[in-house]
């Protein structure tokens, strides 16, 4: 067994062991396997365990990836989208985590239209108001979320955030739970076409915190193909 594949079966461990002490269906929890500046062999590995849904945050990687790779795989884009990069990834992903801003949204409308698709995403919250990250702020997310609603070709799914980084990942509870609180508000807003399914929040250092506060997807990459090399 390599080593991709012996840590996909502890985080997958941990993942059922957090969903449980909170007192969810290990199922409903799912794992996005953060592969950016990570080689193909390494994502083939995971897949050959059954991992199938793989994040990417910088949309060449992610089309020169997809071209070399089985295409069962599922892939979703979770790093800041820049309006004119949407048409490489058009009909390529399935599923935006990173949309939050009308314009992106519009263009990501525009491109998924032009193939007569319809893109499921995720609107991105900046909870933590930290101007290094992307996200709309809490109190500008339900504006947001009904005019998204009304574009044709797009799904709003749920709601994302990363909080800031702690050493502690007890530090990070709020801002996960802050979030399940937003999409709990949404739902109530009982705005036409959207639904809160998905919460994508945690990553390497902090999941199961996350997943005891309701996250359904979490994006771990250094945990799962250890640490990142940039060039």
């Amino acid at each position: 067994m390599g080593e991709v594949s012996e840590h996909l079966r502890e985080i997958r461990e941990r993942i059922a062991q957090a969903a449980l002490r909170a007192g969810r269906d290990p199922g409903a929890v799912h794992l996005v396997a953060v592969s950016k500046t990570k080689p193909a062999a390494a994502i083939a590995e995971a897949f050959a365990c059954g991992q199938v849904i793989f994040g990417e945050n910088y949309v060449q990687e992610l089309v020169a990836k997809q071209s070399e790779l089985p295409a069962e795989i599922s892939w979703h884009f979770i790093g800041s989208l820049q309006s004119n990069k949407v048409r490489q990834i058009a009909g390529k992903v399935d599923l935006v985590h990173s949309v939050d801003r009308l314009s992106l949204a519009r263009e990501i409308d525009r491109q998924w239209g032009t193939l007569g698709k319809v893109c499921d995403i995720l609107v991105q919250v900046n909870i933590s108001r930290e101007e290094t990250k992307g996200g709309t702020s809490s109190d500008e997310l339900l504006d947001l979320v009904r005019e998204v609603a009304q574009l044709p070709n797009l799904k709003v799914k749920g709601l994302m955030t990363m909080p800031p980084f702690f050493d502690d990942p007890e530090a990070a509870r709020p801002y996960f739970r802050k979030l399940r609180e937003l999409a709990d508000e949404v739902r109530r807003a009982a705005i036409p076409g959207v639904e809160m399914q998905e919460l994508s929040m945690g990553m390497s250092g902090d999941f199961e915190a996350a997943i005891e506060e309701g996250a359904t997807l979490v994006r771990v990459g250094s945990a799962l193909f250890g640490a990142r090399q940039y060039y």
